[in-house]
């Protein structure tokens, strides 16, 4: 969700991994995107008040380019904000009933808990190379049972 964006690197991703440890990946995109849109409301405030001070100093004869311009980064205090609101959309006890079917019914996550490579499944793909849905011909049975939606 961040990849893009510019995030102040005194936010520890790690640190933050730690404090969504039972978010799901829809929980922790609304966290980043709640800390993303604080950062641009910020931004768009000190954008207007820039300019009310530009425009003020301009009736006051003083020099506008002394007002530094903000780069919006998305800081601690943005996450904290977003971690105010923030919610866990599952609760631990339907996240332990989903890891207990996975452990039950996942062929790949028992190999992995017993120490094996995971198993990949062998396909045995047809030796021709004929389309099932014949593109371009071939059923023509199967073509005038079809209507034209433009007749």
């Amino acid at each position: 969700m961040l990849r893009k964006s510019p995030v102040n690197p005194n936010v520890s991703f790690d640190f933050t991994a730690d404090l969504t440890q039972d978010f799901t990946g829809a929980d922790i995109t609304e966290l980043c995107q709640r800390a993303a849109k604080s950062a641009i409301r910020e931004s768009i405030n000190a954008e207007e008040e820039r300019r009310r001070l530009a425009a003020d100093e301009e009736n006051a004869d003083m020099d506008a380019e002394e007002v530094a311009d903000p780069v919006p980064v998305i800081g601690r205090h943005h996450f904290e904000e977003a971690f105010h609101a923030a919610r866990r959309s599952v609760t631990t006890h339907d996240l332990y009933k989903f890891e207990e079917f996975r452990k039950k019914f996942d062929p790949v996550y028992a190999k992995k808990q017993a120490g094996g490579a995971p198993e990949v499944p062998k396909i045995n793909w047809p030796e021709d190379n004929t389309s099932q849905f014949n593109v371009g011909g071939g059923n023509q049975a199967a073509a005038d049972d079809d209507d034209d939606l433009y007749d």
